[in-house]
């Protein structure tokens, strides 16, 4: 499989030099050529396979003219050694939980599977791998962990000061090893802008190997169409889609995680509507409505991982579908929701059906509950533990009704360790000079 640049202005590369390019030369994103699709009679007994067999399947779409059969299925089991369950919150409104794994998000599945096919890629003669990896709180956790320890790659984390979670925080500060965190004087955009810069940056390119372990590239973003397999085959083995059609809606940020659900749907699995949810960071839910985008700064919200003004996969999404609003309106629907919004949400959910949504999971649960139809089954993304959000969570519905998991436990423990810089780029390139 070649990769081309959203951008159109450089030569295709392979899978290896877009997982370790991580951003084109002319600053656009990779894609792959062309998409493959499964058919139709695969969908038939799919819900007789297991989360690690469908994803398997799913690899050898985007990957297996890359990468032997019996390796890509080693990293894909290796991956997924933890469940995504679908659970049931109200007669047609499911959430497909994706905190079960290692660091309680979404991103695990994406992070812990670029890692894999990272160092399969690696070999002896290549230097060592800078992965600079922007966060605005679970992304951070899940490259950091996902990383970790791995032999030929220092990872960099740049967060926003002051705008994540402590438990977020607690979760790549204090890990150490290979793993830098660096505090960033600003917004997530700000973080998101430092990386994509040092993709740009010639001096930094000659002397330092770097990539992205954010969904920027195709590595990290593409495994998660795993999950979106795997529930439609739980949903169907529980008998719940017969006569029925699935709309899914995705907490929305920095588009990746929709991004990689339309993959899924282009493939063939049978979803109806996507559901966009924004937060007050609603440039995509303006699009959407108008035909116009309209990147601004990004505002601060208790959705925090959803805090975006200038996602990196809307040009992903407008590359896949011709640059056509049209269609592009027709596949995502939009929908935002404001900071006292989200809070009632989430303590009407905990009220009514003792479900407990995270802030991020309130909002695809409501786009459900105010879109869907008589004859659709919804499905919504619970993409982070709510215990990640427990000052947040509790002030809803009150102190001490969030058990912290033993894994988010140990993380507190540690020590926090991090580098505070200005969001100038120029102090960024010369600190990773001097430590990369």
């Amino acid at each position: 499989m070649k990769y081309y640049s959203t951008n159109k202005n450089t030569p295709e590369v392979s899978l290896k030099e877009a997982v370790i390019k991580g951003l084109a030369s002319d600053n656009g994103l990779f894609m792959p050529a062309h998409i493959n699709k499964f058919e139709p009679s695969f969908f038939e007994d799919i819900q007789n396979l297991s989360f690690q067999e469908i994803a398997f399947e799913v690899a050898k779409k985007f990957f297996g003219d890359d990468i032997p059969d019996n390796k890509l299925k080693e990293i894909v089991f290796d991956t997924l050694e933890f469940d995504c369950p679908v659970v049931k919150v109200t007669n047609s409104i499911f959430s497909l939980e994706l905190f079960h794994g290692p660091t309680l998000a979404f991103k695990d599945v994406g992070a812990r599977f670029m890692a894999r096919l990272l160092n399969y890629f690696l070999d002896e003669q290549e230097n060592q791998v800078n992965v600079l990896v922007a966060t605005s709180g679970d992304t951070g956790s899940a490259v950091a962990n996902g990383f970790l320890g791995v032999e030929g790659i220092h990872v960099f984390v740049l967060y926003p000061k002051g705008k994540v979670s402590k438990i977020q925080e607690s979760q790549f500060t204090t890990l150490g090893k290979n793993i830098t965190a660096l505090e960033i004087e600003g917004t997530f955009d700000d973080c998101q802008r430092l990386v994509k810069t040092a993709f740009l940056d010639k001096e930094l390119n000659e002397k330092l190997v770097l990539t992205s372990a954010n969904s920027i590239n195709v590595a990290r973003f593409l495994p998660q169409a795993f999950y979106y397999f795997n529930a439609y085959a739980r949903l169907k083995k529980q008998g719940i889609l017969k006569n029925k059609e699935l709309v899914v809606s995705v907490p929305s940020g920095n588009l990746g995680n929709i991004t990689a659900g339309l993959f899924a749907l282009e493939m063939g699995l049978p979803i109806t509507q996507f559901l966009a949810a924004n937060n007050a960071n609603s440039v995509v839910f303006e699009y959407l409505e108008s035909g116009d985008y309209k990147p601004r700064p990004s505002v601060e919200t208790i959705a925090n991982a959803m805090d975006v003004g200038e996602p990196s996969n809307f040009v992903r999404i407008l590359d896949l579908y011709e640059h056509s609003h049209k269609v592009i309106s027709e596949k995502i629907k939009g929908f935002r929701y404001s900071d006292s919004e989200i809070k009632a949400i989430v303590k009407k959910v905990y009220v009514e059906t003792g479900y407990l949504c995270d802030p991020h999971g309130a909002c695809g649960f409501e786009s459900l509950n105010e879109f869907l139809l008589k004859d659709q089954v919804g499905l919504f993304l619970e993409t982070a533990h709510p215990a990640k959000f427990t000052e947040t969570v509790e002030e809803i519905i009150g102190e001490g009704k969030v058990k912290l998991p033993v894994k988010l436990a140990e993380f507190m423990k540690g020590e926090k360790k991090s580098i505070v810089l200005d969001n100038v780029f120029q102090f960024f390139k010369a600190y990773l000079l001097e430590k990369a």
